[in-house]
């Protein structure tokens, strides 16, 4: 009997899920819609281009918003216990209030983790073929920052042609093993530059150990200097802010090539505050449970779902906004990014024990 009644919360519970999932992809679907129709309307593609687009993007929205999808699932599924007398009905086959949450909470833990292992990798894949296939039909590319396996890239449209940057390494501030290509606006190349580093702190690139190579109706010359400045619209702060979206890099990416991803250039607070804002995943979703069912399974007398509905969608905002302010003082430094990800599930946290342990008592 036990067993079946296990079931029954297990299957009960992922209906749930799995129809709030629904509802918050076809809002997904309809609002980035627009977003993507405006982009392609004066391109010359059919209207499934942005709706193929939008389905392979919202995935990776769905995951970003899991915490509240969980913590709604939890409130309608508890609501729907109340009202339906089955609450009282498990209590008379032992399952206290405190079972029944940590039933829930469990599968919720459990269910983050599968979501790091089997499907983040699909959608940070969808993602990546989503931005290849928007940047294919961008009209308006007058700069590229690429970090890939070669280094990192960046090509900018000046007034009087084109620059194309390639370096091996980006450590903090500098970049190493330098190629610089000027050309002009027919895409004939004027001069190349080689550069053993360049300190960009600062939208004033100084670059060190420089070979300038011009070209002029075919003859070649060479000019050798120790230091050479160049002017470029990216500096350290504004690289790392674009790379500082990880969608593209999934948990598996991130455990098994950190290493690498940092030579590779990218900013190793970011990795970490990416890291482990997927590492917290599971403990979020637990206490967002524990949440909901303090909510609703405080008092067994009945009472309007409006009222569970009211508090519900106030928690939502106030948990949503905490954990923006959290990243707020990673990102300004008053604490680290590593520690900015975990502050929401430790407040939430010592908040849900108190509140567990008033429900187990009623």
């Amino acid at each position: 009997m036990i067993k079946v009644l296990s079931q029954y919360l297990l299957q009960g519970y992922f209906k749930r899920i799995f129809k709030v999932v629904l509802i918050f992809y076809c809002f997904g679907l309809i609002l980035n819609l627009f977003e993507e129709i405006e982009f392609f309307k004066n391109l010359n593609v059919t209207i499934l281009i942005p709706i193929s687009l939008t389905a392979v993007f919202i995935p990776s929205l769905i995951i970003k918003m899991l915490p509240f999808i969980i913590f709604i699932s939890s409130l309608w599924f508890l609501l729907d216990l109340r009202n339906s007398k089955d609450l009282l009905t498990l209590k008379v086959f032992g399952y206290s209030n405190f079972k029944i949450f940590f039933i829930l909470a469990i599968t919720s833990f459990v269910f983050g983790w599968i979501i790091l292992f089997t499907i983040n990798p699909l959608t940070s894949s969808m993602v990546k073929y989503y931005e290849k296939t928007k940047s294919e039909y961008s009209k308006d590319i007058d700069h590229l920052v690429s970090i890939n396996k070669n280094g990192l890239w960046t090509k900018e449209n000046l007034k009087a042609g084109h620059r194309i940057i390639s370096a091996e390494e980006i450590k903090n501030n500098v970049l190493k093993k330098i190629t610089i290509f000027d050309l002009d606006n027919d895409y004939n190349l004027i001069q190349k530059i080689y550069s053993k580093t360049a300190d960009i702190s600062k939208n004033k690139w100084d670059l060190n150990e420089v070979l300038i190579i011009k070209f002029n109706d075919g003859i070649v010359q060479e000019d050798y200097r120790d230091n050479y400045s160049i002017f470029s619209k990216y500096d350290d702060e504004k690289i790392n802010s674009l790379f500082s979206n990880f969608d593209t890099m999934s948990f598996l990416d991130l455990i098994l090539n950190y290493q690498d991803l940092q030579n590779k250039g990218y900013n190793k607070s970011y990795l970490d505050q990416n890291l482990n804002s997927m590492l917290s995943l599971p403990f979020f979703l637990f206490m967002m449970t524990a949440l909901a069912s303090i909510l609703t399974m405080n008092t067994l007398k009945q009472s309007n779902n409006f009222t569970f509905i009211l508090a519900g969608l106030i928690a939502c905002v106030a948990v949503y906004y905490f954990k923006d302010l959290s990243l707020a003082l990673g990102k300004t430094d008053r604490v680290s990014l590593s520690l900015a990800a975990w502050i929401p599930v430790a407040v939430i946290g010592l908040f849900g024990s108190i509140g567990i342990l008033q429900i187990n008592e009623k």
